[in-house]
């Protein structure tokens, strides 16, 4: 699944206002800024409910894949261990660069799992975000915010509600606004399930066996 980001929102309309209006009014709109928990947002649609399923799937089948690994590799280590003072020094030797092997592609496979999941939460969320993107814009033009923030990547500790547009990102977007109005065009499989996770779902790191 990807990293969100800083989501700074820079609005034409209140630089537009700013030529017509007073000037304290126009410094106290370009210092009206929102924040938003996207984060929460994509938890809290429908898309993003049905992206969170899809990656528990695909983590649950790779972190199968992972426990049979592991499961093999503990077996071989069992192997030497009861095996080591009765086995040649060659087959001793021969089963120690066998485990050393089975390690070696556990960890790969398990970093190559990490990489497919954060990929495939990009791929889930990307179309969630784009569209959030667009209600938010539409609301800072609508309302006078000079920024729009991401919270968690912001670092924000407290901001008063009414500053925090989350709840009304997640009412809009259920509400279907934002839509890509270039997506009518498409097929429908490209534009219906646009799934998003919650946390990110990363397979159990596998451990050499004790």
């Amino acid at each position: 699944m990807r990293m969100l980001k800083n989501y700074a929102l820079p609005l034409l309309a209140a630089l537009a206002c700013s030529a017509v209006m007073p000037r304290e009014t126009a410094e106290a709109q370009a210092a009206k800024i929102a924040v938003v928990d996207l984060q929460r947002a994509i938890n809290e649609t429908e898309d993003g409910r049905k992206a969170k399923d899809k990656l528990k799937k695909l983590f649950e089948s790779r972190q199968q894949g992972l426990d049979k690994k592991q499961q093999d590799l503990k077996k071989l280590k069992d192997e030497l261990d009861t095996q080591k003072n009765v086995l040649s020094r060659e087959a001793l030797e021969g089963k120690v660069e066998s485990y050393q092997k089975l390690l070696a592609e556990l960890q790969q496979v398990y970093m190559e799992y990490q990489r497919e999941l954060a990929e495939k939460e990009g791929e889930l969320t990307k179309s969630i975000v784009e569209r959030m993107e667009r209600i938010l814009r539409r609301i800072g033009q609508s309302e006078g915010y000079a920024m729009i923030v991401e919270r968690g990547e912001a670092g924000v500790i407290f901001v008063p509600t009414n500053y925090d547009l989350t709840d009304v990102v997640i009412q809009k977007y259920n509400a279907g606004e934002g839509a890509d109005p270039n997506s009518a065009a498409k097929p429908a499989a490209a534009g219906a399930a646009k799934p998003a996770p919650g946390p990110k779902a990363t397979p159990a790191a596998p451990a050499a066996p004790k």
